[in-house]
């Protein structure tokens, strides 16, 4: 979801490695351990928690996050919670990172000091105020200054306690004067529009004397100061609770009369500096935030139109996205907005076709085939991780669960042991374990998406045919990535493919460690297998598993998964599962009496349905079919004076739910869109608000069938495993030809060299890969003319949006 500016769409992301705490302050009791989590929060918006570390004041998480950000935020915060059994959990301490400043440390792993948290620290928000100051004559003809402030709104205030009912506080405050008034308090929102305007004499009379009843105080302006303060009206016993504070001098009015500026609410300054920064402990992170500033599509279409012929230029090394890969300082970097941006289009099997040809005519021995880190190794990676990830669900995600739940012991090193275990029943269980996953994985093939066996059918057809004399290639040259690189990394890590909410436990990891390291060796169907293990133990109990069928299963899979014409799958697709979690529902009236009220639900969807129930396992309270659901749009906040909330529009009405936070609320929006987005009836219009008391909230009109009075937000593509933007892609690759250009004139340089100079190649050329230098030279030459344009057009950007933005604007 992009923040549009001006003409130009602003993307955010952030990926977060959160690594472990150290020297966490001791608990106050006998025990002195604590039980820590943390969060991360978009200002004070959580968004993603951590498992508990039980007992540690050094706890290791070992979490990843990554997410789209839906909205502009000031701050990227981590805080660490101690788990309360009784209380509500007690906040240890806090990272808060400015979003200036994230590119400091931007993939850099960093230790953070935690910092004290209070209540008048935790301000978000900001407000809109006028002031003007004008002279005024009094009754008896003296001349009085008069100072009109007015507070028009504020945006992005916290929720405090599931609720915000805000309002301010103005005080004129000086040397020898405080006075306060007070607006009115507006219910259940965090976007207040208060739009009131308080009075304050600036000159006024002394006290009454005998001497005079006239003589004039002049006040020194510049030493007053305007205070608005922003609180959250509370009915707890405890009191209002201090949602932020703004000071302005008056001398802001020296240059004029009158003076309109948006403030960034602050902390209350209140002199508690209680315990030194290093007292609370340290947080070790590692944050990568980007932000992609995409134009409209027609501004990328030489460097697109470039990019996307690359798999029918010969050779393919001459390629613009072979170039990218040889650029790069790392593959990856190159493989991801590659893959994305041919997935798009639908051009990624023959441009990894290509590249996979031409790595198979380079490689000498069968047996290191596509066993490097090449540019071809990691775009299928790439393009399994995004077109498989709904295959591996719907395939491990069962296993893996039962797995975490039951705890079985699997541990087969006799030196690990632990005391009362039994080394036959723990392998005995591990061979249980090994086979249930074998066997879902080998009877899986006709569900393997088809662009997965396009891929495994050309990279079996180039290997077969380079070494004619190997019957196994052809096997071998699949398992490397079906086994090695997709099944077994998953089972290994299974929180980094979504089949787990987060790390496991060690004795879990354990378990899926072997149980991975048995899974690859079955798929690799090498010769000697016993002896691939260095574990003796290993070894021993690979023993299990020394038979012909386990072989045959294993080629009777890869040969299914990459022979061409397989019959589509969509016939026998099975359920699979989506997302699913608890959100907030609004009763929908089917009963005609009855209170609509909210209620706490576990929400689930599969490609078949979308269910909500009272708790998870529970049978379904109610069930939308996918091909029911006509839209599924953000709802206007102004409905219910309630957040992140969405609508899932039926024929006969429509299901209001609340998300947990906006990324959540963005995700559930996103997918179910995605997975309805070919149905027949999908409206075109809807209302961006509630149907409530007699007449639709948004456009005012009484009959609760009316069509909508908005165009439904721009479809997303059909393939539910796939929401990919062409035009962020194509920016991204522009990045990176741009961060790397003075590689792109090395090889300019290189190719050069090459056409007039046949002898032993100069070292700093020797890197880049060259069949063809006049070819390359060529496409270097569009690739640099392509991406100075581009960087233009940026820079032209943002001289304009310098040149647009005020100080003390909305912006």
């Amino acid at each position: 979801m992009a923040v549009e500016e001006e003409g130009l769409r602003v993307f955010q992301s952030v990926k977060i490695k959160i690594g472990e705490a150290k020297n966490l302050p001791t608990y106050p009791g006998p025990n002195k351990m604590r039980d820590c989590y943390c969060t991360v929060n978009l200002d004070q918006e959580e968004v993603f928690r951590t498992k508990i570390v039980e007992k540690s004041l050094c706890p290791f998480y070992g979490e990843d996050f990554y997410c789209e950000i839906p909205r502009s935020f000031r701050h990227l915060s981590f805080y660490i919670f101690d788990r309360d059994v009784f209380r509500r959990d007690s906040i240890i301490g806090k990272v808060a990172i400015q979003k200036e400043d994230l590119q400091k440390y931007h993939n850099r792993d960093t230790w953070f000091q935690l910092q004290h948290v209070d209540a008048d620290s935790e301000v978000q928000g900001k407000v809109h105020l006028e002031m003007r100051l004008s002279e005024v004559i009094t009754d008896t003809g003296v001349i009085c200054h008069k100072l009109a402030t007015r507070v028009l709104e504020c945006q992005g205030l916290p929720i405090v306690n599931g609720q915000c009912d805000p309002y301010a506080t103005v005080t004129l405050a000086g040397p020898y004067r405080s006075e306060a008034k007070k607006t009115k308090v507006k219910k259940k929102t965090n976007n207040p529009h208060f739009d009131e305007v308080f009075y304050f004499e600036v000159t006024r009379p002394c006290s009454y004397s005998k001497k005079s009843h006239f003589d004039f105080e002049e006040e020194d302006v510049d030493k007053l100061e305007i205070r608005v303060d922003l609180w959250n009206a509370s009915n707890l016993k405890f009191g209002d609770e201090f949602l932020g504070e703004l000071r302005i001098p008056l001398k802001v009015l020296r240059q004029s009369s009158s003076y309109e500026a948006w403030y960034f609410l602050q902390p209350r300054d209140n002199g508690s500096k209680s315990l030194k920064p290093g007292d609370l402990g340290s947080l070790r992170l590692n944050v990568v935030y980007t932000e992609d500033h995409v134009f409209s599509s027609d501004y990328y279409s030489p460097l697109r139109d470039l990019l996307l012929k690359s798999a029918d230029v010969e050779p393919v090394s001459a390629s613009a996205a072979h170039i990218l890969g040889e650029v790069c300082r790392e593959k990856h970097e190159a493989a991801i907005p590659l893959v994305r941006l041919f997935l798009h289009y639908g051009k990624i099997v023959p441009f990894i076709s290509a590249i996979a040809n031409a790595e198979v005519k380079r490689t000498q021995d069968p047996n290191t085939i596509f066993r490097g880190n090449s540019l071809t190794s990691k775009c299928i990676d790439e393009t399994m991780k995004l077109a498989g990830m709904h295959y591996l669900q719907v395939t491990l995600k069962p296993i893996i669960e039962e797995i975490c739940q039951v705890h079985k012991p699997c541990e087969i090193d006799p030196v690990k042991l632990k005391d009362g275990e039994n080394l036959e029943n723990n392998m005995e269980n591990l061979r249980q374990y090994v086979d249930r996953i074998f066997n879902v994985i080998t009877k899986s093939g006709v569900s393997c998406p088809t662009v997965m066996c396009d891929i495994f059918f050309s990279l079996r057809e180039s290997a077969a045919k380079r070494f004619q004399g190997d019957l196994d290639v052809r096997y071998t040259a699949v398992s490397s990535f079906i086994f090695l690189r997709f099944f077994a990394p998953a089972i290994l890590s299974p929180n980094l493919f979504q089949l787990t909410p987060h790390h496991t436990d060690p004795q879990t990891s354990r378990t899926l460690t072997l149980i991975s390291k048995t899974i690859q060796t079955l798929g690799s169907l090498s010769k000697s297998k016993s002896a691939s293990f260095k574990e003796s133990y290993m070894a021993t109990f690979y023993d299990f598993f020394n038979e012909q069928k386990y072989a045959d299963a294993v080629k009777n899979f890869l040969d299914l998964i990459s022979s061409s014409g397989r019959r589509d799958h969509k016939s026998i697709e099975q359920p699979i599962l989506l997302k699913e979690g608890f959100m907030i529902k609004r009763a929908q009236g089917r009963k005609r009496f009855g209170m609509k009220n909210f209620k706490k639900r576990w929400f689930r969807l599969t490609n078949h349905e979308f269910t909500y129930q009272k708790s998870k396992g529970d049978q379904p309270l109610y069930s939308i079919p996918i091909e029911n659901i006509l839209a599924v749009e953000k709802l206007e906040e102004e409905s219910f004076k309630m957040k992140n909330m969405f609508q899932v529009i039926q024929p006969e009405r429509a299901l209001y739910i609340q998300a947990n936070n906006c990324v959540e609320a963005k995700d559930w929006i996103d997918i179910l869109t995605k997975v309805s987005q070919c149905n027949k009836k999908r409206l075109t219009v809807y209302h961006p608000s509630a149907y409530l008391n007699g007449h639709w909230l948004c456009c005012k009109a009484t009959c609760d069938t009316t069509p909508g009075c908005t165009p439904c937000t721009g479809g997303l593509p059909a393939n539910i495993q796939l929401d990919i933007d062409g035009d962020r892609e194509t920016e991204r690759i522009y990045s990176l030809f741009n961060l790397y250009m003075n590689k792109l004139e090395k090889m300019q340089e290189a190719c050069g060299s090459k056409s007039v100079y046949d002898g032993p190649e100069q070292e700093e050329y020797s890197t880049f890969i060259i069949d063809d230098p006049q070819e390359t030279y060529k496409t270097l030459k569009q690739i640099i003319a392509g991406v100075g344009a581009l960087e233009q057009e940026h820079a032209q950007y943002k001289r304009d949006k310098f040149k647009k933005t005020k100080y003390g604007s909305q912006r």
